[in-house]
């Protein structure tokens, strides 16, 4: 019974980042969907829980796709390149799963903390960038 009170706390948790989120916070919220994931598969395949594995890698891969659904194509090299790291992570996936793979999670999950790491770095920048502008304003 607690683990179902548990688990309807943690969904409704999740339900709020989300409705509360900006959109660059959003992504941020897949990134760390998707390594949660991939944390998860790891300890099914450790455990040889095959349908489990199955499930959780599913929804690793149906993440990092809106991950490269939600790129602006427009906007240039970097999204193309990025379409195809997340195209590769896909297949890296499909591949772990199939194969019962933990070294293969571990190098998407080294692959998008990197993104992750970038995509963070980002925000502080921005951040950075409007409380300078709002000390200048002030002055």
């Amino acid at each position: 019974m607690y683990s179902n009170g548990a688990k309807q706390y943690q969904q409704m948790s999740a339900h709020t980042a989300v409705m509360d989120a900006d959109p660059h916070r959003l992504i941020q919220l897949l990134f760390e969907g998707a390594l949660a994931r991939i944390a998860k598969a790891k300890g099914h395949i450790e455990r040889s829980e095959i349908e489990a594995r199955n499930e959780t890698i599913n929804s690793a891969i149906r993440i990092v796709g809106g991950l490269q659904e939600s790129l602006d194509m427009d906007a240039g090299e970097i999204a193309q390149n990025l379409e195809n790291l997340y195209d590769y992570m896909i297949r890296r996936l499909f591949e772990a799963n199939s194969k019962n793979s933990t070294v293969m999670l571990d190098e998407v999950a080294k692959l998008l903390i990197e993104i992750k790491s970038a995509w963070d770095d980002i925000r502080q920048d921005a951040l950075d960038i409007l409380n300078k502008s709002e000390k200048q304003k002030v002055q």
